[in-house]
């Protein structure tokens, strides 16, 4: 029998105590670079590094644990019965609720107490909550979840969160404390527990009083049942008696499609009960930014863009972000993600080859005075003596010097298989493009932080000046440079993997960086290719600037490359039509359409005439 490997042993014993305190036996336990969930009975922890170390190990149990205390003390359908309204009233009302499960957990077993309390360190680190200096930049569900997670449960509130919470408790507790020490008296009943959140909602401002709703909605059904004449009474069951075999049909169709209903309920709990505690600089769901579709418009004359301060701004390798141990690690999880896609990978990369190869064959010219005799009219001279001989030149097809960048949102609402897609499909590029004698430089841009940064907190600490611009650090990163080889560059791709790497995007800026470093190059063909999934979105530039300032922006710069610069800029977007802004561009709905996109768009541009027309738009 082989022998297994220390993460493997800890993660099939992390597995086992998972089934055994979440009473479901069926749950099955895997390791992941990306964010940690559960759906159904799929967990996913975070991977831990190979030595094991203790904090890491008791975070892996922590994330364990909770999926486990969810799963045996949480009713997703009675959660998802009535719910708030989406927003800080729901993100609270989830965020309390793994408050509850988790408190039932640790009130039973210490060890349990101990690993959530690892958990909860560890995820309040990359909490927007430890950046906060006002009362106003505390996010309100994490500091909530934290206070009624100490009332549960007695655990105190992690250092590095506890001044923030600090600045909001006295507000919070002037204002709803009478309910919350209700919440602790009925942590057993989620039904109960449920009701007297609604009642904290109410008292934040966020909600309507619970008991208050119900009386109106007896008041409401008393009054109807008064209003109804005898006379329509008998009209409506006359009308009723007569379609009693339809009403009949319509309630089984009812109650066979409320299985289906709750199931899908319960999908939809677990997606939402991932809090804005949770969220954090790691760009979980709750922090995705919104993309909008938004309608085109023409640049006013006076539109102007600038950034706040430049100062925190940053160009990164790759390998200058994590160490080499955790890079490693990334792009051997990066593979793991290849491995089922293997046979794919190597009919595109085959396929892009075979069409780029065709470009640069030699050719012929026939039919000339002088050069090689062309055997294959020889027939002619047989047959007909009178013909002169004919003779071929070989000539090279002219295929221009060419280096291609390929430039990556590396935004939050790529998280998942759409970045796991695109660096793929850039690690196929970097290597088939190499076989090919054309360079190829691979670039990402992101933020390096949620919500502003320190560029933000500039910006308060000198008084909130009006229309500041951009507000938030770039970062824009380096993975391989044009003159680096694929062979040491591979690795870097892995860092796309990393947790809390992809944050917000600003992709007017990071177009104007890639297409400088083209322009710097020597080579005759320059093209960019742009990889994202929508508008550019950052919270804390559209929070003190109009709501299109990025993408008015973007829109600018787009237009000055394609009509202004030599470089041939090609986008493609995932799952938001990116054809509003780029002549040349095409959407896919689905991520796993993107490595033969990209393949057949950038094939498309090296078989293209070289007219002045090729960047006209459609």
């Amino acid at each position: 029998m082989a022998e297994t490997s220390p993460i493997e042993d800890l993660r099939q014993a992390v597995a086992a105590s998972m089934r055994a305190l979440g009473h479901a036996p069926g749950m099955e336990l895997a390791y992941t670079a990306d964010k940690p969930g559960c759906f159904g009975d799929q967990a996913r922890v975070p991977q831990p590094a190979r030595a094991l170390p203790p904090e890491q190990v008791a975070e892996v149990r922590g994330w364990a644990d909770s999926f486990a205390l969810k799963r045996r003390f949480h009713d997703p359908k009675l959660h998802g019965a009535d719910p708030p309204e989406a927003g800080l009233a729901r993100d609270i009302f989830n965020a309390l609720e793994q408050a509850r499960f988790e408190a039932l957990g640790a009130a039973e077993m210490a060890g349990v107490a101990k690993n959530l309390d690892r958990m909860t360190e560890m995820r309040v680190r990359t909490d927007p909550i430890v950046r906060a200096r006002t009362a106003a930049e505390v996010p309100l569900a994490s500091a909530l979840q934290l206070i009624v997670r100490e009332r549960l449960s007695g655990a105190a509130v992690p250092a590095a969160a506890a001044n923030a919470v600090d600045l909001v408790r006295a507000d919070i507790e002037a204002r709803a404390g009478v309910h919350l020490d209700d919440l602790a008296a009925t942590m057993q009943d989620q039904a109960a527990f449920a009701h007297v959140l609604r009642q904290v909602l109410n008292d934040l401002g966020l909600g309507a009083d619970p008991d208050e709703a119900s009386d109106e909605t007896e008041d409401s059904d008393s009054q109807d049942e008064e209003e109804q004449p005898g006379e329509d009474s008998d009209q409506s069951e006359e009308a009723d008696g007569g379609g009693d075999e339809q009403s009949t049909e319509t309630r089984a169709e009812d109650s066979a499609d409320a299985p289906e209903d709750a199931e899908s309920r319960e999908v939809e709990m677990d997606t939402d009960m991932v809090s804005d505690a949770e969220m954090g600089e790691d760009g979980q769901e709750g922090m995705m930014p919104w993309r909008p579709n938004l309608p085109a418009s023409d640049l006013p004359p006076d539109f102007e863009y600038k950034a706040y301060t430049t100062k925190y701004d940053e160009v990164v390798g790759a390998a200058d972000l994590c160490d080499d141990e955790e890079l490693t690690r990334l792009r051997a999880y990066l593979d793991q993600q290849l491995i089922p896609l293997q046979s794919a990978v190597t009919k595109l990369a085959n396929r892009l080859q075979r069409r780029l190869m065709a470009q640069q064959n030699r050719s012929w010219d026939f039919d000339q005075e002088e050069g090689l005799l062309d055997a294959a009219r020889l027939v002619r001279i047989v047959t007909n003596p009178g013909h002169a001989l004919s003779y071929k030149i070989e000539r090279d097809t002219e295929f221009r010097d060419t280096v291609v960048t390929l430039l990556i949102d590396n935004s939050g609402s790529m998280r998942g298989r759409p970045i796991s897609i695109a660096a793929i499909c850039a690690d196929i590029l970097a290597r088939t493009l190499e076989r090919c004698a054309v360079k190829t430089e691979i670039l990402g841009f992101t933020t390096r932080a949620w919500k502003g940064g320190q560029s933000r907190e500039a910006w308060l600490q000198a008084g909130r000046p009006a229309k500041p611009g951009r507000l938030n650090d770039l970062r824009h990163i380096v993975y391989k440079q044009a003159d680096a080889p694929w062979r040491r560059a591979r690795k870097n791709l892995g860092l796309m993997m990393r947790e809390g790497l992809l944050k917000e995007n600003i992709d007017g800026e990071a177009l104007l960086w890639a297409h400088d470093r083209l322009l710097a190059r020597r080579e005759d063909r320059r093209i960019l290719m742009v990889i994202s999934d929508g508008a550019p979105v950052d919270d804390s530039t559209l929070s003190v600037n109009s709501g299109n300032y990025l993408e008015r922006h973007l829109r600018a710069v787009i237009r000055h490359i394609e009509q202004r610069s030599p470089v041939e800029l090609i986008a493609i977007g995932i799952g938001h039509d990116v054809t509003r802004y780029y002549a040349k561009a095409v959407t896919i709905m689905d991520a796993e359409q993107l490595g033969g996109t990209m393949i057949d768009s950038l094939a498309g541009l090296f078989e293209a005439d070289d007219r002045p027309t090729a960047r006209r738009r459609r």
